[in-house]
């Protein structure tokens, strides 16, 4: 959903990093918040206004007759792929090992894989980089990416990385016009049939204005958070860096926050949109067939993580241990970020490309058939 380190060079080579290196032999998540800091936070959110769930009038729906388990995995926040290509121009762009591994994982184990993209990159890194858009991207590779679409899609994240929380108070209108820009672009390099309709928004939250847009642009589901949720009384303290800013920032009535922490991640208490819901109602949905259908606005909503299972966030020797805690749920999803992959980034992982081989060959050997998330709702 969101990039959490922030430095990046140069342009990565289109080797990238696919080596294994060693590391701790303890399971741990990365970036853990120590237990200090985090009773610190909860005590604060305890003094704060609990509030009732956004979506109120719902039903849990079930896709039926679906044959044997099934895995989806997705990948956030990608654009330098399409940045590395649009300089490089390989005469494939399996060429690229970004891609190149995906299609090696698809070949070997049967992978299907979403990326969700921004349409351009950011001013964070260089106004140079700034100027990148899906618009210089190249469509000489659209063959490959028809030929591919059975397998690997693009699907919508955000106009770009920067700020956080980019649609917690969006406008219909900032959805529909990123969506769309969006949409003409992949679909000028990819091809017809490569858009992804399952959305993860970046960050997370969206707000219901923002829900109803996706659902007019024929998005099939959304992502949700889940948990009790709290009214901000603007106390800027209890949120990290700048992002209580983004609360107040065109405020809807549907934002607050909630208490999002767990092993491994390191920002405990968030910002939440419209797409929320409470824990027991999101449970319904996890590594299930299930979704919640919210009456008022016509949106599928979805729990599309399973626990521990983001990749980045895993040391490599911990992949199989944090898949198989999940136990084998009916619909296992998992997921990764791009940015980590480029060597140029402050926290890049050479081991990026084993860790996607390990969790894919985990699914093969344990009875899984990959799937795109939006087929597991109708």
């Amino acid at each position: 959903m969101k990039r959490r380190d922030f430095m990046f060079g140069a342009a990565a080579v289109l080797a990238g990093g696919c080596t294994s290196v060693a590391g701790r032999k303890d399971v741990a998540m990365l970036r853990a918040e120590p237990s200090s800091v985090q009773e610190a936070k909860r005590r604060a959110l305890s003094k704060l206004k609990e509030l009732g769930p956004t979506i109120g009038d719902f039903e849990i729906r079930r896709k039926k007759n679906i044959p044997g388990k099934r895995a989806a995995f997705y990948i956030d926040d990608v654009i330098w792929v399409f940045r590395d290509l649009a300089k490089s121009r390989p005469k494939s762009c399996w060429e690229h090992r970004f891609l190149g591994h995906l299609k090696e994982a698809h070949e070997k184990y049967g992978l299907k894989v979403q990326l969700n993209v921004f349409y351009a990159d950011d001013f964070y890194y260089g106004a140079r980089a700034s100027e990148f858009t899906l618009k210089d991207m190249p469509d000489i590779w659209k063959s490959e990416f028809q030929a591919a679409k059975d397998w690997l899609r693009f699907g919508f994240h955000s106009l770009r990385e920067f700020p956080d929380y980019p649609w917690i108070n969006a406008s219909y209108d900032d959805v529909k016009y990123t969506w769309d820009i969006t949409v003409r672009e992949v679909e000028r390099f990819a091809g017809p049939g490569t858009f992804a309709l399952a959305v993860t928004p970046h960050w997370g939250p969206m707000s219901k204005e923002g829900c109803v847009a996706l659902k007019d642009c024929g998005a099939k589901v959304v992502w949700v958070s889940r948990g009790k949720r709290w009214a901000y009384n603007g106390d800027r303290s209890i949120l990290p860096y700048g992002h209580a800013m983004r609360i107040e920032n065109f405020r809807k009535p549907e934002t607050a926050v909630y208490w999002r922490g767990g092993g491994g991640d390191d920002i405990s208490v968030s910002a939440c949109g419209y797409n929320h819901l409470l824990a027991k109602e999101v449970e319904k949905t996890r590594g299930t067939y299930n979704w919640v259908y919210d009456k008022d606005t016509g949106v599928n909503f979805k729990a599309f993580s399973m626990g521990g299972t983001c990749l980045n966030l895993l040391n490599l020797e911990d992949v199989e241990t944090a898949m198989a805690r999940n136990g084998e749920p009916e619909f296992y999803i998992h997921a990764t970020h791009e940015e980590y992959f480029h060597r140029h980034y402050f926290a890049y992982q050479p081991d990026y490309c084993d860790k996607t081989f390990v969790a894919v060959k985990w699914m093969y050997d344990h009875g899984y058939k990959y799937a795109f998330i939006e087929d597991s709702v109708d």
